[in-house]
């Protein structure tokens, strides 16, 4: 299925928000939202995704 990862277009096989992170390489401490909603982390294996969703992972820079 496509969805919009980051602002890109992106096929996946993932059903599940934290199949996408592991299929991305994406792990660490992340941030997700998912069509604008805040995914908490223990909740990301029960998000299920579908064609069109709009997936955003940002994750924490040090520095001023």
């Amino acid at each position: 299925m496509k969805i919009i990862l980051n602002g890109d277009t992106v096929n996946t096989a993932a059903t599940n928000l934290a199949a996408l992170l592991d299929e991305q390489g994406l792990s660490g401490r992340v941030a997700t939202a998912v069509n604008e909603d805040f995914i908490p982390a223990g909740l990301r294996a029960d998000t299920q995704l579908a064609e069109g969703d709009r997936i955003e992972v940002l994750a924490p820079m040090q520095g001023g």
